[in-house]
């Protein structure tokens, strides 16, 4: 038995769980890549526990080495699951093993933290957040400001996460600071007692350090030092991290923009530069009353329909509010080099400042500028003013670079293989050489013997399956008999499909759909049915948190939920609560979406097929995400059902299925039908 199997042994021993060998296969190739310094994909599905199959060889080698592991998730859900539940039981039960405690601390931006300068500050400039803090109390935002600042004073920790439920984001941007807003901890008169120094002190010198992609991109990306020497990372969630970075690199223009960066130049600076900032917030919000619907619209330098607007179009507003910009850095760089002696509250002041016309300033210069390898769109969401959007086009060379050609990493989730392979996602990541498959019976038997490559880093791939029998636990029902979805939406058919095994389920379902209009579609369909039978109906709305709209729906067994996109991701629902999942239509991405529609356009100029590379592949992810809803537990039965007959009729459609756990399929209603009514009746 190997100094890993040991460990195995009396972690899974003190967690009262049973062995696994998908979880020990997983271990081993962890070990195995830490050693080598191969990076690994690993798939491990839903019941695998992956969580102790890669926190265990984390912990033996940052023991053995006295260098810190660095785990991120995608979500601040599995990032409280790890550090607060995981990590403590794991660690107490390799206390025997290793001879001592290991250690472990959450690493998160600054904003997650109070600031207690802002706290205790009269800023002389408050933006409209800020503002938001001293509102009367008599008014909804009054009182939630109230509740948020009493909470603020009497905080041991500061972090956002200890307060419940969580406050409203203009009072907590009133109250917190960025890291490119904070003046530093030497200069801060609350620097001895600044939280989020305390809990980067605490992550400084342990074993396993959880934090988030968006920390991550900014560490390994952005060369921003955030997280302690480490040279092995292991990304849980991985299908979402070229989305965080994605979102990350992404930078946002509006109106309101710049006149926070205006608001907060008050007092500071001349008036009649902040006048020029003034002007050129009004001169873009008129530029996008003239531009007008509809949204989103690509910028492009040439523009061919009307969802394209010409770059030389934006160009007048844009080199106003750049120079308007400009002149307002220059006086402040000159008023923070003759005033060294500035109290902190304005040096905060001045910062703040600064922060916020540097965004204004690098937005509309990459505009200006726009390159080949950058997306920009203007885009309006609901109840949000037009903002001008830009991203890159794509993220994997920079991660191929910064991140895998800086480190070990480890990249693992329940749905990395997409149409039976890794080669999408490898490709997303920057990862292009063909990958070796890994076998699990290959390894030494003690991994510290295993050779080290002086050569580049190379990639292997894993998947351990799942513990449970996707075949004999759930079915996948493709709605074969039904047109195929058109551009008007949910069609009457398929509403009338949801209700039938809506109603054959007893409830129990959860309804994925592509739309807002097609949960509102469903809601009008299905609400007198369930009446008449007692069911309650969940319905997300939209700007709705979902985590409390999934406990209620859990907490009732016979209740449905509909929602959105946000939905078919890490909902985690075991039991009785969860024994249909229906998806309305394969969810492609959107034919507006300039993003995608641009990363298609690229693939189709040379020479290839960018619904097959970009939109199948996207899709599939998605339907194997909304697919895992269904089996949590060796326990769990029930039916996924998809009412879009390109599931089994179009050219793409094996791929996408190849995808999905391995259900035992069938296009049959009647069988589907009677299924869960017997299952409804065994549940009683």
């Amino acid at each position: 038995m190997t100094h890993l199997d040991a460990a195995l042994d009396a972690v899974v021993a003190g967690l009262g769980g049973e062995r696994r060998d998908g979880q020990r296969q997983m271990a081993h190739a962890v070990s195995h890549a830490m050693e080598t310094g191969e990076h690994l994909l690993v798939q491990a599905g839903t019941g695998t526990g992956k969580s102790v199959a890669y926190l265990v060889p984390a912990i033996l080698r940052a023991v053995q080495r006295n260098r810190t592991v660095v785990v991120s998730t995608a979500t601040l859900a599995l990032q409280r699951q790890l550090v607060g539940r995981d990590l403590p039981r794991i660690a107490e039960a390799l206390l025997p093993i290793i001879g001592r405690e290991p250690t472990f601390a959450v690493a998160k931006g600054r904003h997650n933290y109070v600031c207690k300068a802002r706290l205790n500050a009269d800023f002389e400039t408050p933006d409209d957040d800020a503002a938001a803090l001293f509102a009367a109390p008599t008014t909804a935002l009054g009182k939630e400001a109230k509740r948020v600042r009493t909470w603020a004073f009497l905080t041991e920790t500061g972090d956002r996460e200890d307060l419940e439920p969580a406050p409203d984001p203009r009072i907590w941007r009133g109250i917190s600071v960025s890291g490119s807003e904070c003046i530093g901890a030497t200069k801060c008169p609350y620097g001895d007692e600044c939280f989020a120094e305390q809990a980067r002190a605490l992550a400084a010198d342990v074993d396993v350090v959880v934090t988030n992609h968006a920390m991550l991109v900014i560490h390994a990306l952005e060369g921003v030092p955030l997280l302690p020497d480490h040279d092995v990372v292991i990304i849980d969630e991985g299908h979402e991290l070229a989305d965080r970075v994605t979102a990350q690199a992404t930078e946002e223009l509006s109106v309101g923009g710049v006149e926070r960066a205006a608001n907060r130049c008050r007092r500071i600076v001349d008036a009649d530069i902040v006048q020029l900032l003034d002007d050129a917030a009004d001169g873009l919000s008129l530029l996008f009353t003239e531009l007008a619907k509809p949204y989103p619209r690509r910028i492009a330098r040439d523009a061919d329909d009307e969802y394209v607007i010409t770059q030389s179009a934006l160009v007048p507003s844009l080199s106003a509010i750049r120079d308007a910009a400009n002149n307002a850095l220059v006086a402040l760089a000159a008023i923070a080099k003759s005033d060294a002696d500035a109290t902190p509250e304005l040096q905060a002041n001045r910062v703040s400042a600064r922060v916020a016309v540097t965004e204004v300033f690098d937005v509309t210069g990459r505009l200006l500028s726009l390159k080949d390898y950058d997306v920009a769109w203007l885009e309006r969401s609901e109840g949000r003013q037009p903002s001008i959007h830009i991203a890159p086009l794509t993220v994997s060379g920079l991660l191929a670079e910064n991140l895998f050609g800086e480190n070990t990493v480890v990249v693992t989730s329940a749905t990395l293989t997409l149409g039976g392979t890794f080669d999408a996602t490898a490709q997303a990541l920057g990862l292009k050489p063909e990958p070796r498959a890994l076998n699990p019976d290959a390894f030494h038997d003690d991994p510290e013997d295993e050779p080290t490559s002086a050569a580049a880093p190379t990639w292997t791939s894993l998947d351990v399956g799942t513990p449970f029998d996707p075949s004999k636990q759930g079915m996948l029902y493709v709605a074969s008999h039904l047109a195929p979805p058109g551009r008007d939406g949910t069609s009457p058919e398929q509403l009338s499909e949801l209700r039938d095994l809506v109603v054959a389920s007893g409830g129990r379902a959860l309804a994925l759909f592509s739309s807002w209009r097609a949960v509102d579609l469903a809601e009008q369909e299905l609400r007198p049915a369930l009446m008449e039978l007692g069911i309650e109906l969940h319905v997300q709305r939209r700007g709705m948190p979902v985590s409390d709209l999934v406990r209620r729906f859990a907490e009732d067994e016979t209740s449905v939920l509909l929602g959105t996109l946000s939905l078919w991701q890490g909902v985690d629902v075991p039991g009785e609560s969860c024994s249909l999942v229906v998806i309305d239509r394969i969810p492609f991405p959107r034919p507006d979406d300039p993003l995608m529609a641009a990363r298609q356009s690229r693939v189709d100029a040379a020479g290839g097929s960018g619904f097959m590379s970009v939109a199948v592949p996207r899709a599939a992810l998605l339907l194997a995400q909304g697919a895992g809803r269904l089996i949590r537990t060796q326990a769990d039965r029930g039916v996924v059902a998809v009412l879009d007959s390109r599931l089994v009729t179009a050219r793409y459609s094996n791929y996408l299925r190849q995808s999905m756990p391995p259900f035992y399929a069938t296009t049959d209603k009647d069988t589907v039908v009677s299924s869960l009514q017997r299952l409804a009746e065994s549940r009683g």
